[in-house]
């Protein structure tokens, strides 16, 4: 495989939990196909996906991808190498394939096919390993693969959601930390810039954004710059909550 300048930051990802989800499964199919021996002989490649569902009697669902989160990583895309490190079947690939993340994400490591499966570190050496890197960020949703990761020498962060993903990417640079408040009218983001620096947001500049082409001076956004949040985390921790405050104002979120 390639190998990416160290420069650029490594982010490695967990997929299930993370980037993709599953309807809740009925209890009795969860614990054959969960039971702790028979999934290690699926996810390190000892039996095909198609062996594991008949023996368990696991129906095929492609789940879905969430949204949200793969918005997230097409940002830090941007500046960051993005990789997939899960723990999966023979059946991923085709997966990734039909849900369309396959061209969503720079590389691709599946236990089944390393022949190790998380929380083993080895996985996560040769990972690094591959790639050419000594370390890097790691999110998952389980703790137990977090703290194998944190011995392996990468920054783990357990992410059991898509709100602690974002503060994950917004907090290590990984995602811009500027959000940009556009609004229709002068006066009210003028007024709400003022509110948000009262109430501990910054820089909150107010300036005209005229729309490429146009001349007409009716065809002027104005926009609130906010690069910090009052707990002092980057304004882009705090995407979902601009987007509904810009929504109130007749207005939108954007990206610096």
């Amino acid at each position: 495989m390639e190998r990416t300048p160290a420069l650029k930051p490594l982010l490695l990802l967990d997929l299930d939990g993370v980037l993709r989800s599953f309807p809740p499964l009925p209890p009795e199919v969860t614990a054959v196909a969960f039971e702790p021996s028979l999934l290690l002989r699926a996810v390190t490649g000892e039996i095909t996906d198609e062996q594991w569902r008949v023996e368990a009697g696991f129906p095929v669902s492609v789940g879905e991808v969430i949204t949200e989160a793969l918005a997230l990583v097409r940002v830090a895309r941007r500046q960051c190498f993005v990789a997939l490190l899960t723990n999966a079947t023979t059946r991923l690939e085709a997966d990734l394939s039909t849900l369309g993340l396959d061209a969503e994400v720079d590389a691709v490591f599946n236990s089944a096919r390393l022949g190790l499966a998380k929380p083993d570190p080895a996985i996560y050496r040769r990972v690094l390993d591959e790639l050419g890197y000594t370390s890097g960020v790691f999110c998952d949703d389980s703790p137990v693969n977090v703290a194998a990761a944190r011995a392996a020498g990468l920054d783990g962060v357990h992410v059991p959601d898509t709100a602690a993903l974002r503060t994950v990417l917004a907090v290590r640079g990984l995602i811009p930390p500027t959000v940009l408040l556009i609004l229709p009218d002068r006066d009210e983001a003028e007024e709400l810039a003022a509110s948000l620096l009262e109430d501990g947001w910054g820089p909150c500049h107010v300036h005209r954004d005229m729309l490429a082409g146009e001349d007409d001076a009716e065809d002027v956004d104005w926009v609130v710059e906010l690069t910090t949040a009052p707990d002092g985390l980057p304004a882009s921790a705090h995407r979902p909550e601009l987007d509904e405050l810009a929504e109130q104002n007749d207005g939108f979120t954007g990206d610096a």
